[in-house]
């Protein structure tokens, strides 16, 4: 395995939580109120408070299998863990996905109902970039340990 490669690995390992805390979208209800950011970490806070098993899917979805994803795929680079794990590890991260799609869904309906108003932040494009870092290394990986 190449060195840049493991160095993309621990590279996700840092800017994960990065991701998670940045401002997904900035959403209002009018136009000419300021806008409340929203992040990973509070739209899981928000959703905790209203709906707990949900909460728990998109936390087990957008934070657990992403960084356990990522472990895994460091570990198998540096020989720490058996080759065969990068198969299941390319799973996981394809099920992390379903983030990115819920998020844009969230987005298309918001401004398709016209109340308010949403701004796509900065954020969204970094957790989408490294959901699909994460994609692309971990299929990088698997075909590497073959």
């Amino acid at each position: 395995m190449p060195a840049a490669m493991r160095w993309l690995t621990l590279a996700l390992l840092v800017l994960y939580p990065v991701a998670w805390t940045a401002p997904l979208l900035r959403a209002g209800l009018l136009p000419f109120f300021s806008l409340s950011e929203i992040s990973v970490v509070t739209g899981f806070r928000a959703l905790w408070d209203s709906d707990v098993f949900l909460a728990l899917v998109v936390g087990l979805f957008g934070f657990i299998a992403p960084y356990a994803k990522t472990i895994g795929l460091a570990l198998v680079q540096f020989g720490r863990a058996p080759a065969w794990l990068a198969r299941p590890l390319a799973l996981v991260g394809r099920l992390a996905m379903a983030d990115i799609f819920l998020i844009a869904l969230y987005v298309v309906i918001a401004k398709g109902v016209g109340v308010g108003r949403v701004e796509v932040a900065w954020g969204l494009y970094l957790f989408t970039a490294l959901i699909l870092a994460s994609l692309w290394i971990g299929w990088r990986t698997e075909r590497g340990q073959r």
